[in-house]
């Protein structure tokens, strides 16, 4: 790595390292993961779209790149920010390295910074738009675009990453998936139901691995566009609907919040991420940015109705404003680290949601009973 980049933030800041990936110029908000491994599956999640993702972990790239960890069919993050790049790829799964990876994609990365006091800039100053280039090296002209660009808050950054047609989804846990979960969280040979589950997940930027929990329980997919229609999801006959993760603002989302909110009482409904803020605004809640979000492998969270805390995935810069949460809705669970709402459930009727991923890919495994508690949600609603 010889070639510059330079990084320049809305406050003025500038940082000067070397690059890898392509070379090129993106614009984006500078947020940072606290995840030790997982940088494949990071690059891959859609719900990082507009965003330069920094590693707060101090070497990253060490054991490469394959097919088998992808959560989506390529990287959606803007630009990726690392202390020290791996010179050495070292994995009997890796099928090629970090750099060649971000070079296939057009992914600006950057290294060979103190990543440390950008993490304390973003903790103190909160997450800060900014401008990644090998192009422009002028620090006064970059902090001028960083000013000028356009942010998260008030995007529909959904429709840059919504799938074009619907699919059916065929794919379960890989074998590696399989080896990690504790006895008895999925389902034994042979014991799946005679008539599987018809789950239609509403895909808004949807990792994979959540489609894949799914399936593996024996639950029949449909994933649909996010932009779907209460009559698209209701000529399907599901048995429930998921409301998937993705990217950015959910308020401006306004089409996706009618349509839950008339889904609702017709249909179990369960939401991860960006699915549960919208499931908060569709049910009467509102929503706020948080100062630079949670993003990383190990956030603490209490289950309030079973008193037990998991240690949970999460990629997320806004949360449900608990006080605007109605009366018909109650809190769940909740983030350890700050207090925000980290869950949800309709008092009446079958929906519930969480602020974080039980599916973990990658990340821990304690929180994938959710997917179970779904299965017996709609199993009760078929039995009425």
């Amino acid at each position: 790595m010889t070639n510059t980049v330079k990084l320049a933030l809305e406050d003025g800041s500038v940082f000067t390292g070397e690059s890898f990936g392509a070379p090129g110029e993106v614009d984006g908000e500078v947020v940072f993961n606290t995840s030790m491994t997982g940088y494949q599956e990071i690059l891959t999640d859609p719900s990082y779209r507009g965003q330069i993702v920094t590693m707060t972990y101090p070497e990253i790239g060490n054991y490469g790149v394959n097919q088998e960890d992808l959560e989506s069919r390529r990287p959606h993050l803007a630009g990726f920010i690392v202390r020290e790049l791996s010179r050495v790829t070292s994995n009997f799964r890796a099928t090629g390295s970090l750099d060649e990876y971000l070079k296939k994609h057009g992914v600006v990365g950057m290294a060979g910074i103190d990543t440390r006091r950008l993490v304390r800039l973003i903790r103190s100053r909160g997450a800060m738009k900014g401008v990644l280039s090998t192009i422009e090296l002028d620090d006064e002209r970059l902090v001028a675009k960083a000013k000028a660009s356009p942010g998260l808050v008030g995007r529909d950054l959904v429709q840059e990453v919504l799938p074009k047609e619907p699919i059916e989804w065929t794919e379960k846990l890989g074998p590696w998936a399989n080896w990690a979960n504790q006895p008895g969280t999925l389902p034994e040979a042979g014991q799946a139901d005679k008539q599987p589950l018809h789950v239609v997940a509403l895909d808004f930027g949807m990792k994979w691995n959540i489609a894949r929990h799914l399936h593996e329980r024996g639950c029949r997919v449909t994933v649909l566009p996010g932009t779907a229609t209460v009559e698209e999801i209701l000529a399907l006959n599901p048995d429930g609907v998921f409301l998937s993760n993705g990217p950015g603002d959910p308020e401006p989302l306004y089409y996706a919040i009618e349509t839950i909110r008339e889904l609702l009482g017709k249909k179990p409904v369960f939401g991860i991420c960006l699915g549960h803020q919208l499931l908060g605004l569709a049910s009467g809640a509102k929503t706020f940015k948080l100062k630079f979000g949670h993003r990383g492998a190990n956030q603490p969270v209490i289950n309030l109705l079973s008193g037990k805390v998991e240690i949970t995935s999460q990629n997320h810069g806004f949360s449900v404003d608990e006080e605007s949460i109605p009366d018909d809705v109650e809190v769940t669970h909740r983030n350890l680290n700050d207090e925000t709402v980290a869950g949800l459930r309709h008092r009446k009727l079958p929906a519930f949601s969480v602020q974080y991923h039980p599916e973990a890919s990658a990340g821990p495994h304690d929180s994938h009973y959710l997917f179970d508690e779904f299965c017996e949600m709609m199993r009760q609603h078929q039995a009425k």
